[in-house]
């Protein structure tokens, strides 16, 4: 190139080039060092860079989806006063529970001080009527489910027991004074009640195999056995306890208030899912517990089987929560993370991964509100709730796997919030009946054949 059209070119450059803004990078970076790096790439190494550099700048980028699990807008089907009702408790979630939620999971410690807080919400035994409950729909309870196991699926199991399994036993099988008694208290969370079915050695089998006994004293009940895996029963203030009666094998509830004599709870440590719910193994000694705390419409497990049946729609809901949640996290966490040169959300296989993610969810949220709709028209069965619990139970396995996969190795750090969902994923996999205790419930029920073991 001659002298004349080399200066030709070099005026050329200089009039395309802003100079204020070259003397602004000057100060960050070394322009020498930067013109001697880029001018050894090879044409190849170079159309990658230009291709980086327009992707940086591409207009509309900033204008990315927002990060929603709900991709078939169900939000949309519910009345003002309900979605005011699931953005009041998204908000105190978000607020009170997600900074605190990895650090008290990891101690494996409940933070006791979010219980007032909890209480101010008025959500506490959501869908029942009366007794100072707001009677909400059954819609509305697995909703709420749902928004609290989408950010802390330990808070989601310590409410689902308290408000769910607690209230609710004494709700269907109590009388008309313990729920007068009780009900109010437990609805502004004065008191915390658990809920003692499983035992050691008896957890699906419990309807016919139940080890823990009772037999009536005069007007009081001796009880005697051990209940495993309860949940908050290391604090509650009453823990409804479930004992075969020994005369006549049927099946009794009991109101066990804290304190009472003959009751041991001692925290199970080690676990590696829900660790921040306080799941307790209770020792039963002669514990004795006068008439009036028998719950007294309760005379068989069928009883029993009706808490279980109304709480384990909301277990399916909180299966949706723990996919939800990881689904959100680990989308975000594609949109912000790089790798050559591009955010990975960028890429196919992570897209891939997202859509499977997300078809999983949205399956598993129409099924569950569907499910509640059927319980709030009172045609809810037994087998429709398992199907629930069965279906949204392994879907959110595999969301979780996916999510934590997307995120490679920060996937099992806490800091980036899907591990956790891993791990509780697996509970709500076991309890409110295992897969395959529900799967044989369905079964019997589409096939008319009992697969269960007599």
């Amino acid at each position: 190139m001659s002298i004349f059209k080399k200066i030709k070119s070099t005026f050329s450059v200089l009039k395309s080039v802003d100079i204020a803004a070259i003397a602004k990078l000057s100060e960050k970076i070394d322009l020498g060092e930067v013109m001697k790096t880029v001018g050894e790439l090879d044409d190849r190494q170079m159309a990658g860079l230009m291709r980086m550099l327009k992707t940086k700048a591409r207009k509309g980028q900033h204008n990315l989806p927002p990060i929603d699990g709900d991709f078939y807008d169900l939000s949309l089907k519910l009345t003002p006063h309900q979605r005011e009702i699931q953005l009041k408790v998204r908000q105190f979630m978000e607020k009170e529970i997600k900074p605190i939620a990895n650090d008290f999971w990891n101690r494996a410690e409940f933070p006791h001080h979010i219980i007032p807080k909890m209480a101010a919400l008025n959500v506490c035994g959501l869908a029942y009527q009366g007794y100072g409950c707001p009677g909400e729909s059954f819609l509305m309870e697995g909703i709420l489910a749902m928004e609290l196991a989408r950010i802390d699926v330990s808070i989601s199991t310590f409410f689902g027991v308290h408000s769910g399994l607690a209230m609710g036993s004494i709700y269907l099988c109590g009388s008309e004074e313990q729920k007068q008694e009780w009900l109010p208290k437990m609805q502004k969370m004065e008191v915390i009640g658990a809920f003692g079915l499983t035992e050691p050695n008896v957890g699906s089998a419990v309807a016919g195999g139940m080890e823990t006994t009772c037999r009536k004293e005069n007007n009081e009940w001796i009880i005697n056995g051990q209940k495993k895996w309860i949940g908050n029963a290391t604090f509650s203030d009453v823990t409804i306890i479930w004992a075969r009666e020994e005369k006549t094998n049927a099946v009794k509830g009991f109101l066990v208030r804290k304190g009472n004599p003959g009751y041991k709870a001692e925290k199970m440590a080690d676990k590696m899912a829900l660790r921040t719910v306080q799941n307790a193994l209770i020792t039963l000694t002669n514990c004795k517990v006068p008439e009036e705390d028998r719950l007294q419409k309760c005379d068989h497990f069928s009883d029993t089987a009706q808490v279980l049946k109304m709480t384990r729609a909301a277990v399916a809901w909180q299966a949706v929560g723990c996919a939800r949640g990881a689904y959100e996290n680990a989308l975000k966490y594609t949109k912000k993370r790089e790798q050559f040169g591009r955010p990975i959300a960028r890429f196919q296989l992570i897209q891939n991964h997202l859509v499977e993610m997300v078809a999983n969810l949205t399956a598993m949220q129409t099924m569950c509100f569907r499910l509640s709709e059927m319980q709030d028209a009172d045609i809810m069965t037994d087998e429709h709730a398992s199907l629930a619990k069965v279906f949204c139970s392994m879907r959110t396995r595999d969301v979780v796997s996916r999510a934590r996969e997307v995120m490679g190795g920060n996937g099992i750090l806490l800091e980036y919030n899907v591990a956790r969902f891993v791990a509780d994923a697996e509970a709500i996999y076991s309890y409110e009946g295992t897969k395959e205790i529900n799967s044989l419930i369905v079964g019997r029920a589409i096939t008319g054949y009992s697969a269960f073991v007599s």
